[in-house]
């Protein structure tokens, strides 16, 4: 019986390799309750992840692998801006920028447009020294086409563009002044990425390698498997388009466009790994290029708060990301 299970367990352990995607990297330490993390080193070579929930925790390390260790939230009073959700902050995005760091955040409430991406600013992002700025000016309501949360900024030859959308009619983006604080005057934002048949699109994440910019984003159900799983193949995964341009052209390897239900998988439900997404790109000095992610281990539970944090690294060998 022994030698059966050990040869069933090899089996399904090659079927897993046929599937074509690694398993998750090493993470000790606080590796849990990490929804929709951002992964930023200081110069100093601390890790830090900041992710959704507790007015977003923050998280640091001595390296990506861990351990990871909880400092606190980074915006412990909330947020300034008027809207309901503006004590329970989502999906961080920090970015250094000049000598400052930029942690823009989403301020929503589940399934509506009244939402808006605030920014706050550190010198050195430790845990009480981050002042909130209140609104960039990028905000939703009933009637827009979009939702504005999941912000994501890269600078483009000194112009700032932010990336943005949930739903609705998924991803846009729009230019930002310099500094990156709000909107640039006299610009519109304009869309990236749209699956007319689903509309189930968030999370957009823009990174330059090579000659092409790749649009990540992740696509299906994110949250609630413990109440309301998704039939197979509907849950979170994480997606790719890519362009020549950061603000258009994109699409997938079939070169069908990306604003056309075009898209290529990444990362997809594999082995014990259950819905991976909220993902962001980061080009470590140690490791190279990783895309690092939130997903559930189907060995531990399926719950919000039992998300784990994933990274791998990428292979950009082909032109396109392979996990």
């Amino acid at each position: 019986m022994v030698r059966f299970y050990a040869v069933i367990s090899g089996f399904l352990s090659l079927l897993d390799g046929v599937s074509g995607y690694a398993n998750p990297k090493a993470c000790s330490g606080t590796c849990v309750n990490t929804h929709d993390p951002s992964i930023i080193r200081r110069s100093d070579g601390t890790y830090f992840r900041f992710s959704t929930g507790g007015k977003i925790a923050v998280h640091t390390a001595p390296d990506i692998t861990g351990p990871w260790t909880y400092k606190g939230a980074a915006l412990p009073s909330g947020s300034s801006i008027d809207l309901g959700g503006n004590q329970d902050l989502w999906a961080p995005e920090v970015a250094f920028i000049g000598n400052t760091y930029y942690l823009y955040y989403s301020v929503s409430t589940f399934g509506v447009q009244d939402s808006a991406i605030g920014v706050a600013t550190s010198s050195s992002m430790d845990v009480g020294t981050w002042t909130d700025l209140g609104s960039t000016g990028i905000r939703s309501s009933s009637g827009k086409p979009y939702n504005a949360i999941d912000p994501n900024i890269i600078n483009v030859d000194g112009t700032y563009l932010l990336t943005f959308g949930s739903f609705w009619k998924d991803i846009y983006q729009v230019a930002m002044r310099n500094p990156p604080k709000a909107v640039a005057s006299g610009t519109n934002s304009y869309q990236l990425a749209y699956d007319p048949a689903t509309t189930a699109e968030e999370g957009a994440f823009v990174f330059k390698h090579g000659s092409y910019y790749y649009l990540f984003y992740s696509k299906g159900q994110c949250c609630g498997y413990d109440s309301n799983k998704p039939a197979a193949g509907g849950e979170y995964k994480i997606m790719v388009c890519r362009s020549s341009s950061a603000t258009g052209g994109f699409v997938d390897t079939s070169g069908r466009a990306c604003t056309n239900g075009g898209g290529t998988v990444v990362l997809e439900s594999h082995g014990n790994v259950y819905g991976p997404g909220g993902q962001g790109v980061y080009d470590d000095p140690t490791y190279g290029p990783i895309i690092y992610y939130h997903y559930v281990d189907t060995r531990i539970g399926f719950a919000d708060g039992q998300k784990q944090f994933g990274w791998n690294t990428i292979n950009f060998s082909s032109g396109w990301p392979v996990v």
